[in-house]
């Protein structure tokens, strides 16, 4: 009692409401940055939106004219797509209307998608990545960073276009945190149980993959894995490649979520002659 009276005469607060005092303007301050954290994020996938596209097929007399395949982003000097290879149409229809490799740019609520020619100028089968090049105004490029800086429980997210068929080329967007870094094909237990796929991979080189911690969904494949924060892609949406290798022997592939690391898009990228804004080294 004597120490909270000698305070109070010195002009000062009790030590218990002292602590307490402390705690509000901790706890002001936590909610202040918590805020500002969360406007930050909502301000980057805006922007990052912007950067999305669909990409499929492009056929004048077909209904629907665009067929949707999965997602793609803009890198380089804004007038090239990085996505899957297996995204990518081998065959295309000839003949008098031809289908075309394209792109479609959305145009937000109420608009029509815009749609793009475009043409394959790189991939590379091994990481299933490729990257298409479109006529047309460019678009505001992402950023790439090193994917050796990722750490496991780092939190990220990813925009594309989940089942873009059927709801619609409205980009969307989830949060991933990194579950795992894991190869992308282990030794199986049994002989029987090796697929030729499984085994080329394993024989040339099981690189790490990032394993996530969020569902993904047809139409997903080639997202950009982002921070939230800065817009820098640290990797690139892959079920198809991953699922056909690490998980060849279930019948029925988990739910589970993939991303090739962003540094063998930049090495696609830099094999390519394509100049990409890489973000600063971490």
């Amino acid at each position: 009692m004597s120490n909270a009276i000698g305070a109070a005469k010195e002009g000062g607060h009790p030590p218990r409401r002292r602590g307490i005092v402390f705690l509000a303007a901790g706890l002001a301050l936590w909610s202040g940055m918590h805020v500002s954290v969360r406007a930050q994020a909502i301000d980057t996938i805006a922007r990052v939106k912007e950067s999305i596209v669909a990409v499929g097929t492009f056929q004048k007399t077909r209904v629907p004219q665009f067929r949707f395949s999965g997602t793609g982003f803009a890198v380089g000097d804004g007038t090239v797509i990085a996505t899957n290879m297996h995204v990518v149409s081998d065959s295309l229809e000839a003949g008098a209307d031809p289908e075309l490799l394209a792109i479609a740019v959305p145009a937000g609520e109420g608009g029509s998608a815009q749609i793009r020619s475009a043409r394959r100028i790189a991939d590379t089968p091994e990481y299933d990545l490729a990257l298409l090049r479109f006529s047309g105004p460019p678009l505001p490029a992402l950023q790439l960073r090193d994917s050796n800086s990722v750490r496991e429980g780092e939190q990220y997210v990813f925009t594309g276009f989940p089942i873009g068929s059927l709801l619609g080329l409205f980009p969307a967007t989830h949060r991933a945190m990194i579950a795992a870094i894991t190869p992308i094909a282990i030794p199986a237990a049994r002989a029987e149980q090796l697929k030729a796929l499984s085994i080329r991979r394993l024989q040339s080189g099981a690189f790490p993959v990032f394993q996530l911690d969020a569902t993904s969904y047809p139409g997903n494949s080639g997202s950009p894995l982002y921070d939230a924060a800065t817009g820098e892609v640290i990797g690139v949406l892959n079920m198809v490649l991953v699922r056909s290798t690490k998980e060849s022997m279930l019948t029925n592939p988990s739910g589970i979520s993939y991303a090739i690391p962003a540094k063998h898009l930049m090495a696609l990228l830099s094999s390519a002659n394509v100049s990409h804004p890489d973000a600063a080294p971490r």
